[in-house]
């Protein structure tokens, strides 16, 4: 324990925090996601950092950086208040099913199913391209919808550690017909409460590392409105193959892990 917080504490290990937060900054405006899909496999293949402290770390810089995605997104109304709440407290409610199923279901089982989940949307971003001018407008019908979209979110979240952006994005825009800004601007600020609530939870049981996640969180503030903003610039067909390809690296980083434990 003491080896792993000296090399976590070395001048290399705060100059690749910091890269580690510029890099999942970018993305995180780029695609409204969290950046945990960068920040965690980051911290276990650089620094060494153990799974659970890796996925703590990544939660609590989730917040700072989701919080400057959400203004970016907002200065251009591109956020769905209630939308992203109603996301947010399922979210929560998932979340915990979800690390009571932990035990209970294969992590292999679940992973393919997710790679397939993921393949399924890439395919699909491909052949719906989302409309700028669609607007977001709550109602009982996808108010409900929305309700299982954050539960199942929370669940996965429980399960495998993976959701947020990676399912809320593809999901606002090709089940609800959300522009793609709207839908990434939504799933940002609905990410919020959930990392909070997350966070508290971990550093209950030790799981962050503060000054990990706070370098990570300020580096990643600095690209989170750049990122917001070549989002606007870049046309969503493009965005569309942008996120896909996105999602190719995570069904990639999914099956390995899937693959590693089978084999174990």
């Amino acid at each position: 324990m003491h080896a792993d917080l000296a090399i976590t504490r070395e001048p290399r290990a705060y100059l690749t925090y910091v890269l580690i937060g510029l890099t999942a900054g970018l993305l995180s405006g780029l695609f409204g996601v969290g950046g945990g899909t960068v920040i965690v496999p980051l911290l276990v293949l650089m620094l060494h950092f153990d799974q659970r402290r890796a996925a703590g770390t990544s939660l609590a810089a989730i917040v700072p950086t989701a919080s400057v995605g959400v203004i970016s997104y907002a200065m251009s109304g591109s956020v769905a208040w209630i939308a992203a709440l109603i996301l947010a407290a399922g979210a929560v409610v998932g979340a915990q099913i979800g690390s009571r199923l932990l035990p209970k279901i294969s992590q292999t089982v679940l992973r393919w199913g997710f790679v397939g989940f993921l393949m399924i949307v890439i395919v699909s971003l491909f052949l719906v391209i989302p409309s700028r001018g669609a607007a977001f407008e709550v109602n009982l019908l996808n108010g409900a919808g929305l309700v299982g979209v954050g539960v199942l979110t929370g669940i996965m979240a429980g399960l495998i550690g993976v959701g947020g952006g990676v399912i809320v994005v593809p999901v606002l825009m090709l089940a609800f017909g959300t522009s793609d800004l709207i839908a990434k601007g939504t799933s940002l600020l609905m990410m919020i409460p959930t990392a909070v609530s997350g966070t508290i939870g971990n550093l209950r049981h030790r799981n962050v590392d503060l000054v990990a996640a706070g370098i990570i969180g300020l580096s990643a503030c600095t690209t989170t409105a750049l990122g917001a903003w070549l989002a606007t610039l870049i046309d969503p067909l493009l965005g569309n193959v942008l996120f896909a390809a996105y999602l190719v690296v995570i069904a990639v980083q999914m099956s390995i892990k899937a693959i590693r434990s089978r084999r174990r």
